[in-house]
């Protein structure tokens, strides 16, 4: 009978150690995610910001608004990973 319990403890432990490290892993992976997004979204803005410096007024303020857009898109991205980043181990 006292085997069965402590290998029933160490079974409980093996679990829980498991499921704990799984959920790490996966904050690990939004907040890897995310980020890649940031960074993606930071390059589109660079994209639209250069065009909108060597084209003439019209497509200009349409270059600008989606720089900007694109910027907004980027501190949501960041925003999230950094939640992400804060919830691993935890």
């Amino acid at each position: 009978m006292q085997k069965f319990n402590l290998l029933s403890a160490m079974a409980i432990v093996a679990l829980t150690g498991g499921i704990l490290s799984g959920s790490a892993f996966a904050q690990t992976g939004t907040a890897v995610k995310e980020s890649g997004k940031a960074v993606a979204e930071k390059a589109k803005e660079g994209k639209e910001t250069v065009q909108a410096a060597v084209v003439s007024e019209p497509k200009k303020s349409m270059h600008k608004a989606k720089a900007k857009a694109h910027k907004a898109k980027a501190s949501g991205h960041n925003t999230k990973a950094e939640a992400a980043s804060d919830k691993i181990g935890k």
